[in-house]
């Protein structure tokens, strides 16, 4: 082989594997410093951070100001990763649903006696003052929601789960899929996990950025598709109301 010619070839070759690199090196940099954005804007806005002071008006204040800068944050990643359209029967809302009211996002706090020996504390901030955060992984096990459940449905063959701010039907499951089914795939995921079937669609609608909320405001989970579709991962706290009698 002429000399030449390989050491030409041992230079492009150098040149091209610099680039790669570089080019990786660049996307690196670039994606921890979304990561780390994120993570700073997300950081100010947690919905679990203890209230500092007993008096219900620096509560009330302090909790206003985790909805404000959290709908900030929600834009600034918006702007970044961009807004998804889901596909399915799944149904699109507004930011605007989301914007701030006299309780967080809702009218009206969470109910006093949610199902399942769901705690109030924890199910207030995550339907009004939150928008990122979750109920612990396997939170919903710790509960007697699976004992409870397996009994409705054994009764009425499914259950029905409603908004814990309004009483409204949101989610009723098992369809398409046995109660055992319904109970496998919550476990492997951590939360109560639905499928587009199994929403109340006049009632609930996801945003752009994967969130899910009821149409009256109460942050519900996310929608993390899979290879089987739309899987509505959501927090049992926020669907733990009773039903409102009507009158």
């Amino acid at each position: 082989k002429n000399p030449a010619e390989s050491t030409k070839s041992t230079v492009n070759w150098h040149s091209r594997h610099e680039h790669k690199i570089s080019f990786n090196n660049n996307m690196t940099r670039h994606s921890r410093s979304l990561l780390l954005l994120a993570s700073s804007i997300t950081s100010t806005s947690s919905a679990f951070c203890p209230i500092p002071s007993p008096s219900s008006i620096t509560r009330a204040a302090t909790l206003a100001q985790i909805t404000a800068t959290t709908q900030r944050s929600m834009s600034v990643l918006d702007s970044f990763f961009g807004k998804k359209e889901f596909g399915g029967s799944c149904v699109m809302g507004d930011e605007d649903i989301m914007k701030p009211k006299k309780h967080g996002t809702s009218e009206v706090p969470v109910m006093k006696n949610l199902r399942w020996k769901c705690d109030y504390d924890t199910a207030d901030r995550i339907c009004n003052f939150n928008r990122h955060y979750a109920e612990y992984a396997g939170y919903w096990v710790t509960t007697s929601f699976v004992e409870e459940a397996r009994e409705e449905e054994a009764a009425k063959g499914e259950i029905t789960f409603y908004d814990s701010n309004t009483g409204k039907p949101l989610f009723v499951a098992p369809k398409g899929r046995d109660m055992e089914a319904f109970l496998k795939e919550s476990a492997s995921h951590g939360w109560p996990s639905f499928r587009d079937e199994e929403v109340v669609w006049e009632n609930v609608r996801c945003l752009g950025n994967g969130e899910a909320v009821s149409v009256d405001g109460t942050h519900l989970g996310h929608n993390l598709p899979d290879g089987k579709g739309n899987r509505y991962c959501i927090n049992l706290v926020s669907v733990a109301g009773n039903p409102v009698r009507e009158d």
